[in-house]
């Protein structure tokens, strides 16, 4: 019974050292993915930019085809004004013209300011694209050492996950999957330590009557109060 207990003590240091472990890792895999996050964020930024000179360019084209348009529109009626007979049809012909020109200076406008638009974006994109060369080569270095840090971590729990299953090997199937029900039912705490007539996982007291049984290690008891396995350190049952 004894070695039994001892068995499982050594099995909850080596998993409370993996759990550790693994968080050490989920921690540095967060942190690496937060960093990966930080890149694509910069990334969509800059494309974002880039698809909206995309749209001011395609813009600025439709509204220059106008403008094209209506530059030929003009022409066209100032070249019927030498042929027309009528006053009327020629104050009709200088009114068209009229609005033509009010357009066509309205989508010169817009022209200009698709392109001032677009200048500003370049120019920020520009910046962008800078930075983001910077934060990729940062990043890159950053990553690759919680990465190495990672593997060192993959390797220790690969030794450890070896060492644990040489133990778990050695005690029978039940008392496993009792230790491995209390440890998911109390935060990875399967076996406590018994000191001084109370339970270390617990803080409850302990009848005198199973204190002194576990005294005598005769066999294995659980805490009344929290069913954790507890043990005695070997000073106190010399002391």
């Amino acid at each position: 019974m004894l070695k039994r207990l001892k068995l499982l003590e050594q099995l909850q240091e080596i998993d409370l050292k993996i759990d550790r472990r693994k968080g050490e890792r989920e921690e540095l895999l967060r942190e690496k993915g937060g960093l990966q996050q930080q890149l694509d964020d910069a990334r969509l930024a800059l494309d974002e930019r880039r698809w909206e000179v995309e749209g001011l360019t395609s813009e600025k084209e439709s509204a220059e085809e106008n403008l094209n348009a209506e530059k030929e529109n003009i022409e066209r009626s100032e070249a019927r004004l030498t042929d027309i007979k009528t006053q009327k049809e020629y104050q009709a012909v200088l009114k068209e013209v009229a609005s033509a020109k009010k357009v066509k200076t309205e989508l010169e406008e817009q022209v200009l300011q698709k392109m001032s638009q677009i200048d500003e974006i370049r120019i920020e994109a520009g910046k962008m694209e800078e930075n983001l060369a910077e934060l990729e080569k940062n990043l890159s270095v950053r990553q690759e050492e919680i990465q190495g840090k990672i593997d060192i971590i993959e390797k220790e729990m690969s030794t450890q996950d070896a060492e644990r299953e040489g133990i778990a090997g050695a005690l029978p199937p039940s008392l496993l999957n009792r230790y491995a029900m209390l440890r998911e039912r109390r935060q990875g705490i399967a076996v406590v330590e018994a000191r001084e007539g109370s339970c270390l996982g617990c803080n409850m007291n302990i009848p005198p009557q199973m204190y002194n049984t576990l005294y005598r290690g005769e066999e294995m008891l659980a805490c009344p109060h929290c069913q954790r396995v507890l043990f005695l350190r070997r000073e106190e049952k010399n002391a």
